[in-house]
């Protein structure tokens, strides 16, 4: 096991990774940006560096600097969480390259699941179900692309190769807005990935979000740790996660769970994973996989017992993973709520200084927070300043417990998105189970806050 571990994040990912070593007996650095100095984490390591100013671009994504730091306190290995370098191949191979461990996959691994195009391709031969659609690249020839379009039938989505977060891509319906919405998405893609690369699918008119959470060790071992629910979003990201997913049924949910495990042996996948599928008339289509630890990875390790941090690092440390695909037992339901600042409603971002903070308790609940009375969020940075998790026997349960909690959570000096998860948390349809990845934003518009 290592001795010592660098994390290159920031947040709550970090100060999470940070206690999945401190039970490890593993002392960790923190690195950090000057906007960060004083985070909970960073006050909390047993080493921090600081690695630049606070645009990320000059810190959190300055790789020179976290190998440096690596370098200088003697880490042995850098877990990068989720966001910033953590799906970045070339980051994981100038690790390896410089003699430490990533705690990740292998840097061919990412390069072949980051590109949409290729991870499909990838999928298909793995046996795992995919969204109709061409098998590759859209040609440059327009007349080629709307031949090829043509043949998967509209409405389609245009997306772009190398894409994520929910940017790069565009619904078409009509033909007469195909080629002008394949130029754009090429042009976002080149700006935003470095990839102008385009594939074309079909469009699937009211899908559920749901995916499946994997580990996996270099000895060829792989299990599923169930699903979760991810439907509830908005501009491609998501807001609420619950698992298992409601109203699926359980042999549908085995079958596709054994068939990510039996994927990660035949592409030979080292770590934690997330294969992500759209959801419609009880037909899984996969979509993309994530090479790293989720955001909502706390429900999965509410209703199995399984601590993903802590494999993530067993694994990186050539451990063996210590159970079996039957020793996975699943109980009770769980689901998170990201706590954002950021206007409930017009979600516009709110940085600025939390004049008052209180975070629930109770039986079944969690919290997982880098935030404190007094601290300032800054406004470089994602919004997320938190989440709550409940857990509970029953959907039921968890839902009250989450109502619960929601009640007695106290953030002041900043917006914050609590009053829009008190709404949802009381939405009929969203209570009644399986909305769809169109509900939020269609909800939005008639939600307000209260008088």
């Amino acid at each position: 096991m290592f001795e010592k571990i660098l994390i290159a994040n920031r947040g709550e990912i970090a100060l999470r990774i940070q206690r999945a070593c401190r039970e490890l007996n593993i002392k960790t650095v923190a690195v950090h940006s000057e906007a960060d100095a004083d985070a909970k984490y960073v006050r909390l390591a047993d080493e921090s560096v600081c690695i630049g100013p606070a645009p990320s671009s000059l810190s959190y994504l300055n790789i020179p600097a976290i190998i440096s730091a690596a370098e200088v306190t003697d880490a042995q290995a850098i877990h990068p969480g989720y966001g910033f370098l953590s799906e970045n191949a070339d980051f994981a191979e100038r690790v390896e390259k410089s003699g430490f461990v990533f705690i990740g996959p292998r840097p061919d691994t990412i390069r072949m699941m980051g590109d949409k195009v290729s991870a499909k391709n990838a999928m298909k031969r793995a046996g795992v179900p995919c969204v109709p659609g061409y098998d590759g690249a859209l040609p440059e020839s327009p007349a080629e692309i709307v031949k090829i379009v043509r043949s998967i039938g509209y409405p389609v989505i245009i997306k772009a190769a190398g894409g994520g977060g929910g940017r790069g891509m565009r619904v078409v319906h009509t033909e007469a807005a195909l080629l002008n919405a394949v130029t754009m998405t090429r042009s976002e893609a080149q700006a935003a990935f470095g990839n102008p690369m385009v594939y074309a699918e079909k469009y699937l008119e009211n899908p559920r979000h749901i995916e499946i959470q994997v580990l996996a060790d270099e000895h060829g071992n792989a299990v599923h740790l169930g699903e979760r629910d991810c439907s509830m979003q908005r501009r491609h990201q998501k807001i609420i996660e619950e698992a298992p997913a409601f109203g699926i049924p359980l042999r549908l949910r085995n079958k596709i769970g054994e068939r990510c495990a039996e994927a990660c042996r035949k592409i030979g996948y080292r770590g934690a994973g997330t294969f992500e599928f759209l959801y419609e008339d009880d037909e899984f289509y996969f979509i993309e996989m994530n090479t790293r630890v989720q955001v909502e990875h706390p429900v999965t390790e509410m209703i199995t017992g399984v601590d993903i941090v802590q494999e993530q690092i067993r694994i990186a440390a050539s451990q063996k993973l210590g159970f079996r695909q039957r020793d996975i037992q699943f109980r009770g339901h769980a689901i998170e709520c990201r706590i954002n600042a950021e206007h409930p409603f017009k979600l516009t971002p709110s940085p600025g200084r939390i004049t008052a903070y209180h975070t629930p308790g109770g039986p079944g609940i969690r919290v997982d927070s880098h935030v404190y009375h007094n601290y300032f969020v800054p406004p470089h940075y994602d919004s997320m300043i938190g989440k709550v998790i409940a857990y509970g026997e029953t959907r039921e349960q968890a839902f009250a417990r989450m109502r619960s909690a929601l009640s007695e959570m106290i953030v002041e000096g900043i917006d914050t998105n609590i009053p829009l998860h008190r709404q949802l948390l009381l939405d009929a349809a969203f209570v009644r189970g399986g909305t769809s990845i169109h509900y939020l934003e269609q909800k939005l518009a008639s939600l307000a806050p209260p008088e």
